[in-house]
């Protein structure tokens, strides 16, 4: 796959991608309207960080790129690539317990904090993409 140039974009199916790892300064774009909301992106190869409406959406230390990012109320759904193993950050339901999957294989059950946050890391030195699936008990 490849970064995203244009840091975040709508594609086709309509899922977001994000994200650009080869930068070596901190780039941001602000004011990306998707579905209703407004979303801000901050990227580089240190960290990629995403917010909706002002609110923390994903993180990644160091940073990612991160392909076709779908999420409701019950799943959240994505592929990273990055040039290094990743810790993967998501807010989500505060309290909440979820199933987490990567490449299809169930990696165990975590429970977000007080805040809905709940990280996971991700290996990526070896593969071009992982495959991340988190789901809402």
């Amino acid at each position: 796959m490849a970064v995203i140039d244009e840091l975040i974009r709508e594609e086709e199916n309509g899922s977001l991608s994000f994200g650009n790892y080869e930068l070596t300064e901190k780039t941001k774009k602000d004011g990306f309207e998707y579905n209703g909301d407004s979303y801000k992106i901050k990227t580089f190869n240190e960290i990629t960080k995403l917010e909706r409406n002002g609110m923390f959406v994903y993180e990644s230390v160091p940073g990612t790129v991160v392909h076709e990012f779908r999420a409701d109320d019950k799943k959240v759904m994505f592929s990273v690539e990055g040039e290094a193993d990743a810790q993967v950050t998501l807010e989500l339901e505060a309290e909440t317990e979820y199933k987490v999957y990567v490449d299809d294989a169930l990696v165990g059950e975590m429970k977000t904090n007080l805040g809905g946050k709940l990280s996971l890391s991700v290996g990526l030195e070896d593969k071009d993409l992982i495959n991340v699936v988190i789901e809402k008990n």
